[in-house]
C-alpha cells in the first residue's frame, strides 16, 4: 500500500484502505489526528535543520544512510 502525502495533514481512518498493512506510525497519527509532514516538506532540499523548542535549539539531520537524528 502507498499513502501519498502532500502538504500537512491530519489522516483519519477513512483515507487509508484497510485492504493492506497500515505502518503503527500512521496508525498512532491517525489515532490522534497528528499531523503527518514529510521529512522531504520538512527538509526542502537541504540535510538538516534547526528546531528552537522552548528556548534550546535540536538539530535534526539526514544522514548519509537516509535515517534521521535529533540531537540537541
Amino acid at each position: 500500500m502507498s499513502i501519498a502525502i502532500s502538504g500537512t495533514h491530519a489522516a483519519s481512518a477513512s483515507e487509508v484502505s484497510t485492504t493492506s498493512a497500515v505502518p503503527r506510525s500512521v496508525e498512532v497519527a491517525m489515532s490522534t489526528r497528528a499531523r503527518i509532514v514529510s521529512s522531504d516538506e520538512l527538509l526542502e532540499g537541504s540535510r538538516e535543520l534547526w528546531i528552537e523548542h522552548r528556548g534550546d535549539m535540536y538539530r535534526l539531520r539526514l544522514t548519509s544512510a537516509g535515517k534521521l537524528y535529533l540531537t540537541k
